[in-house]
């Protein structure tokens, strides 16, 4: 089995933003001396949250990119899957911090969800070809 480069290089960028993430939450917190919950501030409400949906969708959406590419899906297909879930949590996370509106996020969902579901099919296609 070759090994899954695209996959890996995913994985390196979703570690880099989660610290990203996790870091600008700690910072807020030590700022506003929080250690629990949200203490009422808003920005600190909206970086719990962009930390926390990345915690909640990253793995999902590794494992999805690391499967495709180990099934044999061509390299094009990864890499639009790969560059797909990376620009969607990249979005998803920026809307969350900065967007007075949930325009970005809601791009940012769209072209996730939009990306599962390429994936899916991917997997499921080659599912069928291999029974």
């Amino acid at each position: 089995m070759p090994f899954p480069t695209i996959a890996t290089s995913l994985a390196a960028a979703f570690a880099i933003l989660m610290v990203l993430l996790s870091v600008q939450t700690s910072l807020r917190r030590a700022s506003l001396k929080a250690s629990h919950g949200d203490a009422g501030d808003d920005i600190l409400r909206r970086r719990i949250r962009a930390h926390g949906n990345f915690a909640e969708y990253a793995p999902l959406a590794l494992l999805l990119a690391f499967f495709v590419e180990i099934a044999g899906a061509g390299e094009s297909a990864v890499m639009i899957l790969a560059l797909a879930l990376l620009a969607a949590r990249v979005l998803h996370a920026l809307g969350m911090l900065y967007a007075s509106g949930a325009a970005l996020r809601a791009v940012g969902m769209f072209l996730q969800h939009t990306a599962f579901i390429y994936g899916a099919v991917l997997l499921i296609r080659r599912v069928l070809h291999a029974a």
